[in-house]
């Protein structure tokens, strides 16, 4: 796949090698030096699930692949580790050429969202089984599993079953069995969505404390845009089979290149709207009862009339002052509280919903008015696919 220009914004996280040091390539105990995908794809018939994809992951690294569910991130997972057929392109292992080896001749770690343990073995005997499928001996058996539950913090669980521990316990006997292999590259498939909040929080520090100890190579899939931030090196938002952007968390926090991107990094307002103006001053945008000044983000300069997409962050509208002016008017519906703020879903007259938080107290049917900021909106050009739909 030719690297779009939203990858090229990215400058050297996008994908490409860099000269230079890395602070992640370093690391110590990081079982590979590069992994590349070169224009992977996967089809099923008709249908491309994946478009040629190109990543490149370097020693020590943790790179997230993020998108709503059928984007193609696990499609991307399965390719990697050889329980998909690639239908186009090549993996390659520190120059080596991998996807043409059967999964366990990868020699990768797989941690799954359901834990995938033996209900019959003790905690020491699910993370020594790989161990002794591949015939280590029963000294260096023993002193990579001690090593990996204390890494783990599961010393004194050893000998219980997986139906005694919790569900966090359970997900981490699941990351010791994958690690104790030292495998050059692990792969995470949604491993927390099947625990509650705390859980999730709490595992997201140990899976990222697990990472850095034992120098790993992660490729982590998820859909929580939060997880993926506070976990990974670098980013690789997918959507309907294509990469959207590939970055560091800053740079997609701060610079989405499209909607989508936006989406998933927490602009959850997103208004179809049309140019009214546009200048060096940035883009009035009007449509459905709306006009909001914003920032453009587009390869070319927007003109009257193009359709765009106008993204705004729900901390980024604000209730308008007494007598100032109003970019949209609304009527709240759905009002939580979140201790110090309330966060409000409204509805505009012509249909819209809009999310903002406030300090101040608003209850359900009460008409409001809200402004945004026009350095915090970012306008972007309308696919015009999605225009035609």
């Amino acid at each position: 796949m030719t690297q779009t220009a939203s990858d090229q914004k990215s400058g050297p996280a996008s994908g490409a090698p860099v000269d230079g040091p890395s602070p992640v390539a370093d690391r110590p105990g990081s079982q590979l030096r590069e992994l590349r995908l070169e224009g992977v794809t996967r089809a099923y018939g008709a249908h491309t699930a994946l478009q040629p994809l190109d990543l490149t992951l370097r020693g020590g690294e943790f790179v997230a692949l993020l998108g709503p569910s059928g984007c193609g991130k696990t499609t991307a997972l399965n390719c990697l580790a050889g329980l998909l057929p690639l239908t186009g392109g090549q993996i390659t292992l520190d120059g080596q050429r991998i996807d043409t080896l059967p999964p366990e001749k990868r020699g990768f770690g797989m941690v799954f969202q359901n834990y995938a343990l033996f209900p019959h073995l003790s905690v020491r005997a699910n993370v020594a089984f790989g161990l002794k499928m591949r015939k280590v001996g029963k000294a260096e058996t023993e002193r990579r599993v001690d090593e990996v539950l204390r890494l783990v913090r599961l010393g004194e669980h050893a000998r219980k079953h997986p139906g005694q521990l919790s569900g966090g316990q359970q997900q981490r006997v699941a990351i010791a069995r994958a690690i104790v292999l030292e495998p050059p590259l692990v792969l995470m498939d949604e491993p927390l969505s099947n625990l509650d909040a705390a859980l999730r929080l709490e595992m997201r520090t140990e899976i990222r404390r697990i990472h850095q100890q034992f120098g790993l190579t992660t490729l982590y899939v998820t859909h929580d845009q939060e997880e993926a931030l506070s976990l990974a090196d670098r980013l690789v938002v997918l959507h309907e089979g294509r990469v959207s952007q590939i970055g560091t968390p800053a740079d997609l926090y701060e610079h989405p290149a499209d909607p989508h991107v936006a989406a998933f990094m927490g602009y959850r307002n997103l208004f179809h709207l049309e140019v009214a103006s546009a200048d060096g001053d940035g883009v009035l945008a009007r449509g459905r009862g709306m006009a909001m000044q914003g920032t453009p983000v587009a390869d070319r300069r927007l003109v009257e009339g193009d359709r765009v997409v106008v993204a705004i962050r729900p901390e980024d509208v604000h209730l308008a002052q007494d007598g100032g002016r109003a970019d949209v008017e609304a009527v709240a519906e759905i009002v939580e509280y979140h201790g110090r703020q309330f966060h409000v879903e409204a509805l505009t007259r012509e249909g819209d919903r809009i999310h903002f938080t406030t300090a101040a107290s608003v209850r359900p049917h009460d008409t409001v008015s809200l402004t945004i900021p026009a350095e915090r909106a970012m306008v972007f050009l309308q696919d015009p696919r999605e225009a035609a739909a």
